[in-house]
C-alpha cells in the first residue's frame, strides 16, 4: 500500500516519505562514525584510542540527560524548525571540535565538546519520529518505519567505514564530513507548516498535564532498553569474541557483519509485509532475540556465536518497529516527541550497560548478563499479556 498525503495525492506523500527516510538515515550518522573518528583524531593528537572513547561516553551521557529537557523546550514550535535548531548546535559542536583539533586543543576540551554535540541526539530523534505522524497514514506506518530500521541499518554499517577512509586521510577532515552529513536532514526534513508542532493542536484536553512514564510506556522502554543492551554487547563485544575464539581482532567483523546483514533482512521484511505483529508474534520475536543473546553468552563455538548474533539481528527491525508503534498508541498525542525521545534514550542506556558490563567483567559474564535483562524484559511482556496490559493494537 501506497504512503499517500491525504488531501494532497499519493506524490506528494511519497515525496515527503522519502524525504524522510533520508533525513532518518543521515540523523544517525555522526553517532555511527563517532567511535573511529573520535578515535583516530585522539591517536592523531598524540593520545591514545581510549580518548576516543570517553569523547563517546561523554557524548552518550549527554544525549540521556538532554533528551527530555530540550524536547520540551521545542513544545512550542514546528516541528521541522526545532529539529533544525537542534542539528543547527549540533553540527556547530562538531565543526568545533574539528577546529579545536586543528589548533591542538587539548583533549578535556575536545570531551566537553563532545558531549555538547551529543547533548541534542535524543530530542532530535524523538522529533524527527514524530513528524511521521504528520503525514504518514496509520495503514503505512509500518512499512515507512521498516524502510527506516533498514536505511539505519545500513548508514550504521558505512558510517564507519566511511569515518575510517577520511580520518586516514586527516582526522580533522572526517569530523567535518561527519558534521556535514549529519545536518542533512536539516534540508530534508519534510517541512509541514506552523501548525504542525509538538503540541499540534492547543484544546482543553491537549492543555491538562498527562504522564509519559504510565506502567505500559516504561514496560516498553525496558524492552527497548534490553534490545539495545544485547545488541550492544555483540557489536561492543566483537574484538573480544574474536580473541576467544583464537582469531585476529581484525576478524571481529565475523560477528558484527552477519548480525547488520541480519538486521537490514529484518527491516525489509517489515517493509515488505506492512503490518502490525500480533501479541503472540511480538512474543516470539523476543524469545529469539533471548535465544540469540544465550548463543552468544554460551561461547560454544564460532557457529554457534554466528547463529547467535544472525537470530539477534533478525528481529531486531521487527522489534524496534513494534516498540515506536506501541509507544506511539500509548503516548499522549501532544507528547509523543518526548516518548520517542525516550525510547532513543532507553536504546543508548542499554549501550552504556552494555559497555559497563564489558569492562568490568570478564566477557562470558558480561554476555550473560545481558542475556538475563534481555530474558527479565520479555518475562516482563509475557506476564503483562496475561494480566490484560497490553495492548492489541
Amino acid at each position: 500500500m501506497t504512503i499517500g498525503d491525504p488531501g494532497s495525492g499519493h506524490a506528494p506523500g511519497r515525496w515527503r516519505l522519502v524525504r524522510w527516510a533520508a533525513s532518518s538515515a543521515t540523523l544517525g550518522f555522526p553517532q555511527a562514525a563517532a567511535p573511529v573518528a573520535f578515535a583516530l583524531l585522539a591517536v592523531g593528537l598524540g593520545g591514545e584510542a581510549s580518548g576516543g572513547a570517553a569523547m563517546i561516553l561523554a557524548m552518550t551521557l549527554a544525549q540521556v540527560a538532554g533528551a527530555l529537557p530540550l524536547t520540551r523546550l521545542g513544545r512550542g514550535l514546528p516541528m521541522a524548525t526545532f529539529l533544525k535548531l537542534l542539528l543547527a548546535a549540533r553540527t556547530a559542536a562538531l565543526v568545533a571540535i574539528a577546529l579545536g583539533a586543528a589548533v591542538g586543543m587539548s583533549l578535556p576540551w575536545l570531551i566537553a565538546l563532545a558531549a555538547a554535540a551529543g547533548l541534542v541526539n535524543g530530542a532530535a530523534a524523538g522529533t524527527l519520529r514524530a513528524v511521521l505522524n504528520q503525514f504518514a497514514p496509520v495503514s503505512g506506518m509500518s512499512r515507512a518505519l521498516g524502510i527506516a530500521a533498514t536505511l539505519n541499518e545500513l548508514t550504521f554499517v558505512a558510517a564507519p567505514v566511511v569515518a575510517s577512509g577520511l580520518g586516514s586521510v586527516s582526522p580533522v577532515f572526517g569530523i567535518v564530513a561527519m558534521a556535514a552529513v549529519g545536518a542533512l536532514p536539516a534540508l530534508l526534513i519534510p517541512n509541514l507548516g506552523p501548525a504542525a508542532s509538538h503540541g499540534g493542536t492547543h484544546d482543553e484536553t491537549q492543555r491538562k498535564p498527562t504522564s509519559i512514564l504510565s506502567t505500559p510506556i516504561l514496560l516498553w522502554l525496558a524492552c527497548t532498553a534490553a534490545g539495545g543492551a544485547t545488541v550492544a554487547a555483540i557489536e561492543i563485544g566483537a574484538v573480544a569474541l574474536a580473541l576467544a575464539f583464537g582469531y585476529q581482532p581484525a576478524l571481529a567483523i565475523l560477528f558484527t557483519v552477519p548480525l547488520c546483514l541480519a538486521s537490514v533482512a529484518g527491516g525489509i521484511w517489515v517493509s515488505v509485509r506492512n503490518r502490525r505483529p500480533s501479541r503472540r508474534t511480538v512474543m516470539a520475536q523476543l524469545l529469539v532475540m533471548c535465544a540469540g543473546s544465550a548463543l552468544a553468552a554460551a561461547g560454544l563455538s564460532v557457529a554457534a556465536t554466528l547463529v547467535g548474533a544472525v537470530l539477534i539481528g533478525l528481529v531486531l527491525a521487527p522489534l524496534a518497529t513494534h516498540y515506536s508503534l506501541i509507544l506511539d498508541t500509548l503516548a499522549p498525542p501532544h507528547r509523543r516527541p518526548e516518548v520517542f525521545a525516550l525510547m532513543r534514550t532507553a536504546n543508548a542506556c542499554g549501550v552504556i550497560l552494555a559497555s559497563a558490563l564489558l569492562t568490568a567483567a570478564p566477557l562470558p559474564v558480561a554476555l550473560l548478563a545481558i542475556t538475563g535483562v534481555m530474558v527479565a524484559a520479555t518475562v516482563a511482556v509475557g506476564v503483562a499479556g496475561l494480566r490484560g496490559r497490553v495492548p492489541r493494537r
